[in-house]
């Protein structure tokens, strides 16, 4: 028996790990929720035919690049981002890790293992992963792995 709705659940979640205010950027139709049959836990959701989101078993919620390119309209999901210089841009888009000396600017709530999703310097999503070093600490550096992603523009693009 399920205590919430499945869009009610998922905002309370979005808006739980990215910051309040996220599930505002959500689609009004056309999600779908996907649950285990055996525990009937939310796993999946989808928007139209695409995956927006994975949730782990954790709880943590893995937006896809096209869920990030969807939220990133709120401000709260803003603050989970981090801005590459454009040297990067190319290299990023593929599906290549951002390194620390490429990293122009850092969301505030940016914290190590925690979702992110990469921008180009215009503000655009090229890809989404996972945060390797705490923000406060991307800029600083000069060596090593800020975000190691896990779905990007030209995987989006090639599915």
């Amino acid at each position: 028996m399920r205590l919430l709705e499945g869009r009610k659940q998922f905002s309370i979640m979005l808006d739980y790990e990215f910051g309040v205010g996220t599930s505002r950027a959500l689609p009004k139709e056309g999600l779908r929720f996907v649950y285990s049959k055996k525990s009937d836990r939310l796993k999946q959701v989808f928007h139209g035919d695409s995956l927006f989101a994975t949730i782990r078993p954790n709880g943590t919620i893995s937006p896809t690049y096209y869920g990030a390119t969807v939220l990133i309209k709120s401000k709260a999901y803003a603050q989970n981002s981090v801005v590459v210089e454009q040297d990067a841009v190319e290299f990023v888009g593929e599906g290549r890790s951002v390194f620390c000396k490429f990293v122009a600017r850092v969301g505030k709530h940016v914290l190590p293992s925690g979702e992110v999703a990469v921008l180009d310097p215009a503000g655009r999503v090229i890809a989404v992963g996972s945060a390797k070093v705490h923000g406060d600490f991307m800029r600083q550096f000069k060596h090593g792995v800020a975000v190691k992603t896990r779905d990007s523009a030209k995987g989006a693009q090639g599915a």
